[in-house]
């Protein structure tokens, strides 16, 4: 009786347990439900239209800057370090002596290798008069002849390698920080100090392929940097390498700019302007309607909504991946994605999803210019 009085125990728990989770599942299941048929809330957003705009014609690489010469100026041969002629930041000209080192055993072989070079000389003056009389050979006379000038021969090597101890500046430009000190041992190719010719400047810069037949010797090039913002550095190109870069496919062109001033140094980056000629028709939205991402270069496209349920936006977004171009003011060129007329988002992109219902305000929308100024302050 008691077993089974349990067992009825049991069961009717197991029941009351049962229905329970049951309308615990059941309730789950309609929230769900309700949640997922719920219609998404509209996003309020400016947009634009993507209009066919007149561009001209420029090539906007990135170039480096590099001196017409610069060097490590460095010592041939080895020794001590006996006087310094310059200091750090010097403007020096060609042939200028900057260091000297110890020379005491090279100008005392010199003057040994001279006096023997004059006795060589003397000797060769009266050999030839004892030829002239007869008193010698022919053959006689030239071993004296060979002795002279091998003698004059080893004065002036030894004079090449005296000079050597005078490291003197290779060419025009501006000195930097300078590396040695008096007393010290140079071995041979230790440099001294860098040496920059600042005036005119180089820079360098690369193109795609299909720009090969864009870009002559003699085209007019703008510069600008970000170490002097607001300013624009004049040139023009001066060598266009013959051949394609095969890794790349870019070819590289070769402009100079007068620097009087020295404000432009080797390694600056520059943001490189090259016009051609005429103008091309380009596809261009808002800075603001393109979406970076790691996966890709988007817009979201407004699209109307077919039959929408009364209360709802006749509106709504969409992501298209785009290729875009050049950038010109507040604009992007668009390469491929979009056509001429498609309307597109140009705010409240980080809130919008594909397929977002949207409600237009153009009040909103940015004043794109394409070429806009700083605001005076």
């Amino acid at each position: 009786m008691t077993t089974k009085r349990m067992l009825i125990m049991l069961i009717l728990t197991g029941v009351v347990f049962g229905a329970v989770f049951g309308m615990k599942w059941f309730g789950t299941k309609m929230m769900n439900e309700y949640v997922n048929n719920m219609p998404t809330p509209p996003v309020t957003v400016s947009a634009t239209t993507v209009k066919a705009m007149a561009w001209p014609n420029e090539l906007t690489p990135i170039g480096t800057l590099i001196a017409v010469n610069g060097a490590d100026v460095t010592s041939e041969v080895g020794g001590i370090v006996t006087r310094i002629h310059f200091e750090s930041g010097a403007m020096v000209k060609r042939g200028d002596r900057l260091i000297e080192l110890d020379a005491d055993a090279e100008r005392a072989e010199l003057q040994r290798l001279r006096a023997q070079a004059n006795l060589a000389d003397t000797n060769r003056k009266r050999r030839e008069q004892l030829f002239r009389q007869e008193a010698i050979s022919k053959s006689e006379l030239d071993m004296v002849v060979a002795e002279s000038e091998a003698a004059r021969a080893a004065v002036q090597a030894q004079a090449a390698r005296l000079a050597q101890k005078e490291i003197r500046a290779p060419f025009d430009g501006r000195l930097g920080v300078r590396r040695v000190a008096v007393g010290q041992y140079l071995a041979p190719g230790t440099a001294i100090v860098n040496l920059q010719s600042l005036d005119p400047i180089d820079i360098d810069f690369s193109l795609p392929e299909q720009h090969l037949g864009d870009v002559d010797v003699g085209f007019d090039v703008a510069v600008k940097v970000d170490a002097w913002p607001g300013r624009t550095f004049e040139g023009e190109v001066m060598a266009v390498e013959p051949r394609i870069e095969t890794a790349t496919r870019n070819f590289l062109v070769r402009a100079r700019m007068p620097n009087e001033d020295h404000q432009l140094r080797p390694g600056l980056f520059g943001q490189v302007t090259l016009s051609l000629e005429g103008a091309r028709d380009v596809l261009a939205v808002p800075r603001t309607a393109i979406n970076y991402s790691s996966y890709g270069t988007s817009v979201f496209v407004i699209e109307p909504v077919e039959n929408p349920e009364e209360g709802r936006p006749d509106k709504s977004a969409a992501q298209r991946f785009v290729k875009v171009g050049n950038a010109r003011g507040d604009f992007v060129e668009i390469v491929e994605g979009l056509k001429e007329g498609d309307e597109v988002a140009t705010s409240g992109l980080l809130k919008l999803r594909n397929g977002q219902p949207v409600v237009i305000d153009y009040e909103q929308t940015p004043d794109a210019k394409l070429d806009p100024q700083p605001a005076q302050g």
